[in-house]
C-alpha cells in the first residue's frame, strides 16, 4: 500500500513521526507483500527542518513526484494557519489528493487541503486552537472542533499533534482489522481509542483582555457567584441592563447564550478542582453550582465527551492535596 506524507520546513515533528511509527509498527506485523510503502514529499529535495529543529530526509520534492497514492496525508505545523502556499503546490496537491484512494491531514495540515479547494461540503476537524479560525476562513467546510479525528468518505482529518496517531491507528484498523490495530497501539503504549474529545485538553473559555466588555463583566460576576443558582434576570440586574438587551448583546459578543456561558464557567471551575484536588465529586459539583454530581456528570458527558471521574484520573496532578479545601 503506497502512502504519501507531505512535509515542509517548519513542520511539527510529531505530525510526521507519529504516523510513520504507526505504519512502521504495522509493517512489523504484516507480511512483506502487504507493507505500507511510505514516501515523504517536500517542497524541495534533500531534507526539511521541523519546528523543533529536527530534520527529516525527503524522498522527493513535489514537482517531481507523480506516483499514485493509496493514501495521501498532509502534515501540520505551528505556522501553517498563516502560511500562504504557492499556486503550483496547491494545483499539485489537489490533483494528487483527488487521484488518491484516500487523503487527509494531520493537525492543522488541513488548512493546506482547504487552500487547495478540497474541503467544500466536507466534515473535518483540526487542532482545537485553530478550529475557529479554520471555520471562519473556510465556511464551506463543516468543522467539528471537539473530534479527535473525523472521516468523511475518503477524507480523513484529525485534531492536534498526537491525534495523528489516533487517525493512523483507525486507518490500520480499516485496512487490516481491529485486532492488528490493537497490537500496534499496545506496542506504542497508546490507547486504541481515546475517551472524550479535544475539548478536555483545551481552555474552554476565551475572554478578551478588555475588563470593561460585557462578556468580561459577566465572567467576573459569574465567577464571584459560581456556587449560586444563577439566572439571566439576576445577571442582567447585576450588570445594570435589561434582560432583553443583555441576552441580545451577550450572544452577539460571546457567540453563545448566557446560559451556555454560565455552564462553561462551571465546567472550567470543576475542571480546575478535579485537576488540583482530591475532594469528592459531590463537593466539586456543589462548589461549582451544579445541582448535584449527576447533573455535573451529564454536562461533562455532553460538553467534553467524558465523565468527571475519568477527567480526574487523566489530568489530576500527582501532588494534588488529599484534603478538603477551604470554602471558595
Amino acid at each position: 500500500m503506497k502512502l504519501t506524507l507531505v512535509v515542509f520546513d517548519g513542520v511539527q515533528a510529531l505530525d510526521v513521526a507519529g504516523p510513520l511509527d504507526v505504519f512502521a509498527e504495522a509493517n512489523l506485523l504484516l507480511p512483506k507483500k502487504d507493507h505500507y510503502e511510505i514516501t515523504l514529499v517536500g517542497e524541495h529535495p534533500g531534507s526539511v527542518v521541523c519546528s523543533s529543529g529536527m530534520e527529516f530526509k525527503v524522498h522527493c520534492d513535489y514537482p517531481n513526484f507523480h506516483s499514485e497514492s493509496d493514501l495521501l496525508l498532509v502534515a501540520g505545523g505551528p505556522r501553517v494557519p498563516e502560511y500562504k502556499p504557492d499556486l503550483a503546490f496547491l494545483t499539485w496537491l489537489k490533483e494528487r489528493a483527488q487521484r488518491a484512494g484516500r487523503f487527509g491531514a494531520v493537525c492543522n495540515g488541513v488548512f493546506l487541503l482547504a487552500h487547495a479547494g478540497l474541503l467544500a461540503g466536507r466534515e473535518i476537524t483540526t487542532h482545537w486552537d485553530h478550529a475557529e479560525r479554520l471555520a471562519k476562513q473556510f465556511p464551506c467546510a463543516n468543522v467539528r472542533p471537539d473530534k479527535i479525528f473525523v472521516r468523511d468518505g475518503n477524507l480523513f482529518t484529525c485534531g492536534g499533534v498526537t491525534a495523528g496517531i489516533d487517525l493512523c491507528l483507525a486507518l490500520v484498523a480499516e485496512d487490516w482489522g481491529h485486532e492488528l490495530a490493537v497490537k500496534v497501539a499496545k506496542r506504542l503504549i497508546v490507547y486504541i481509542r481515546r475517551d472524550g474529545g479535544q475539548s478536555q485538553y483545551s481552555p474552554y473559555l476565551a475572554v478578551g483582555p478588555d475588563e470593561d466588555s460585557l462578556v468580561a463583566k459577566v465572567l467576573k460576576y459569574v465567577t464571584d457567584h459560581i456556587s449560586d443558582a444563577l439566572t439571566i434576570e439576576g445577571i442582567a440586574d447585576a450588570i445594570g441592563v435589561s434582560r432583553r438587551t443583555f441576552s441580545r448583546a451577550f450572544a452577539k459578543h460571546a457567540h453563545v447564550t448566557p446560559s451556555v456561558f454560565v455552564e462553561q464557567v462551571r465546567i472550567d471551575f470543576a475542571r480546575k478542582l478535579l485537576e488540583e484536588t482530591d475532594i469528592p465529586l459531590k463537593t466539586v459539583a456543589f462548589r461549582c453550582g451544579f445541582h448535584n454530581a449527576t447533573q455535573m456528570r451529564m454536562i461533562f458527558s455532553r460538553q467534553l465527551d467524558t465523565t468527571p471521574k475519568l477527567y480526574r484520573e487523566r489530568f489530576r496532578a500527582d501532588d494534588a492535596p488529599r484534603v478538603e479545601l477551604a470554602v471558595l
